[in-house]
């Protein structure tokens, strides 16, 4: 973790987060309105993930509907909802038990969407496929895999998420940025769970830069910062974390921490709209 907080590109981008959170933070209307600032920064991650995962509704349209198992969209909205509302929850258990986490967010996202009730909340077993999106056309532009990368079998699967696990419980000090790039990039190389892996890897991202004290309140949405930068460009960035070479996974890092930073200026727009009274 220290050689990839020095990574070329990485440091700066390390402090441009921590600049760009503290200044939000420092916002007055932080100080009154912060929970609402934190309710509104929830809604719009939701919104941001879900169209990463083929939902891409508009904000005001996530904020009304009642209703999300109508469809595959709708489910995929709910479960992204849900994911958002469920992660302040576990952050005490992630620095125990990073994998309990994981099988809490997978159960969370696919329990009651059509996935099968013996694949939901557990990694998947050998031979298992993976549908990231039930219901969704597979292979097809967004609700098809993010990479053409060959599916890593379920031995490598259980491995490397003890590895990670072990990673996380070691808490190397390595920067939030770091830490929480990594995890959601290694959840996006394994596609651990039979379904919607990158709503949870996202969600992951969240517990970690919450989690590590860099974003206590939950305000600065990375989900946001995702979907702004849009899928292209998620899937050219992971692509670099998937060769592991050093140019790569700096890629991977400066991208999470420009959309932290995106996530950042759309919770500022909001404190400046509670401020004026427009929202």
């Amino acid at each position: 973790m220290a050689a990839l907080a020095s990574l070329p590109g990485v440091p700066d981008a390390v402090d441009s987060v921590r600049r760009a959170v503290d200044r939000v933070y420092g916002h007055r209307v932080m100080r009154r309105r912060g929970s609402e600032v934190a309710s509104e920064a929830a809604l719009r991650a939701a919104r941001g993930s879900a169209a990463l995962s083929g939902a891409d509704w508009a904000l005001e349209e996530v904020r009304r509907r009642g209703d999300f198992g109508a469809d595959t969209e709708a489910r995929t909205v709910g479960a992204a909802l849900r994911l958002n509302a469920e992660a302040g929850q576990l952050l005490s258990i992630w620095s125990q038990s990073p994998l309990r986490v994981l099988a809490r967010l997978h159960l969370v996202a696919a329990g009651g969407a059509g996935v099968p009730d013996e694949t939901v909340g557990r990694p998947r077993l050998a031979g298992e496929p993976v549908v990231e999106v039930p219901g969704g056309v597979q292979g097809g532009e967004v609700t098809g895999p993010l990479t053409e990368a060959p599916l890593p079998d379920a031995a490598e699967v259980a491995g490397r998420l003890e590895g990670l696990s072990g990673l996380v419980l070691a808490a190397s000090g390595a920067p939030a940025l770091v830490m929480a790039a990594v995890v959601h990039g290694e959840l996006l190389a394994l596609r651990p769970f039979g379904s919607y892996n990158g709503l949870v890897a996202r969600a992951a991202e969240r517990v970690v830069l919450v989690g590590s004290g860099l974003d206590p309140k939950s305000v600065c949405p990375a989900e946001v910062g995702h979907a702004e930068l849009g899928r292209a460009a998620y899937a050219a960035a992971f692509e670099g974390y998937l060769s592991g070479t050093p140019d790569g996974m700096a890629r991977w890092i400066t991208h999470c921490g420009r959309a932290v930073e995106l996530g950042v200026r759309e919770s500022t727009a909001v404190c400046e709209a509670l401020q004026r009274g427009a929202a």
